[in-house]
């Protein structure tokens, strides 16, 4: 469906971009997972034909991204971060604008309009007006004019933002519905952990790299068992002692010592029984998606948006496109 060849961009001095190489095939529901100014924002642009890549290649159905765009554009639908619906107009009028954007018209437009609606709940909410509508079902609206000339591709870009608990599950529940009775690939961009943990296949993305690649299940076998958050007033002396005492390493973040073990209970009882003044509290879970981000970079999401700041948003901003 989708394969990226030694894909590279620039904004100036500032690389987003640093030979990314990818295959995704059809039918997949796959998640690019990164904190802010990881690349995954000007990985989506390039691969919704909005920005021209610098170097490298991009083939979606073995059409060239560069060459035939527009073509390529034809075959897929997109959601963008920010909201591209008309709030002064119906849930109809916007779709309706849609359908005209690719050549439908007439009955065969208002045949479309009504499966749209039919398929993603909004069917008693065509004459409403948008601005009436909540964050989730202006969601919605957005999938119906995405999905209205029936691509066989979806580009998503942080699709859950400003939705509350309830209306992600509602979202994706539609998601797995399209992609599963409608076979369309799906292309998430996301730096929520629950999110990314509903996709088939994830890339890890940090500074324009991508760290890892595989399902959420095996990416999260990469952490050698359970994780242990240990509190403590003392975290770089701590994890020293561990090291000298156990011959095991623990990161230290937040103030906290973090060990992974393979049999993390016992270990657990053996860190009381050896440091029980320098223990404040532990906590034992099970690994996540952060805890592979983390054992490749050292460091925790937040900690990479910080230092990445603003020299890629501003770039991005000023980024000759494609119209």
């Amino acid at each position: 469906m989708i394969t990226i060849d030694n894909l590279k961009f620039s904004y100036g001095a500032k690389q987003a971009l640093k030979g990314v190489s990818l295959r995704v095939g059809k039918g997949e529901v796959f998640g690019f997972l990164g904190p802010n100014g990881s690349g995954k924002t000007t990985l989506f642009r390039i691969l919704a034909t909005l920005m021209v890549p610098q170097s490298g290649t991009v083939t979606v159905d073995g059409l060239d991204l560069e060459r035939d765009y527009r073509k390529i554009r034809s075959r897929f639908g997109v959601v963008f971060q920010s909201p591209s619906v008309d709030d002064k107009l119906t849930v109809f009028e916007n779709i309706r604008h849609q359908g005209h954007l690719y050549g439908l018209w007439g009955k065969t437009l208002k045949i479309r309009a009504a499966e749209m609606a039919e398929k993603l709940g909004l069917e008693n909410r065509l004459g409403e007006r948008v601005d009436s509508l909540s964050g989730g079902l202006k969601r919605r609206v957005e999938l119906a004019k995405g999905l209205l000339h029936r691509p066989g591709l979806l580009l998503l870009d942080e699709p859950s933002t400003g939705l509350d608990p309830g209306a992600r599950l509602d979202l994706w529940k539609y998601l797995k519905e399209i992609n599963q009775h409608e076979a369309i690939t799906i292309l998430v961009t996301t730096h929520w952990m629950e999110e990314a943990e509903r996709c088939s296949r994830l890339a890890v993305m940090s500074h324009g790299e991508i760290l890892r690649e595989g399902t959420p299940e095996d990416l999260k076998k990469e952490v050698r068992g359970d994780v242990l958050v240990i509190q403590t007033d003392a975290p770089e002396d701590l994890a020293g002692r561990i090291r000298q005492q156990f011959h095991y390493e623990g990161r230290v973040m937040e103030g906290a010592v973090h060990v992974e073990h393979g049999n993390a209970a016992s270990f657990l009882t053996d860190l009381v029984r050896t440091f029980p003044e320098l223990i404040r509290s532990i906590t034992l879970r099970k690994p996540t998606l952060e805890d592979v981000f983390v054992r490749h970079t050292g460091h925790r999401f937040w900690q990479e948006e910080k230092a990445a700041g603003a020299g890629i948003k501003t770039a991005e901003k000023s980024a000759a496109g494609r119209h």
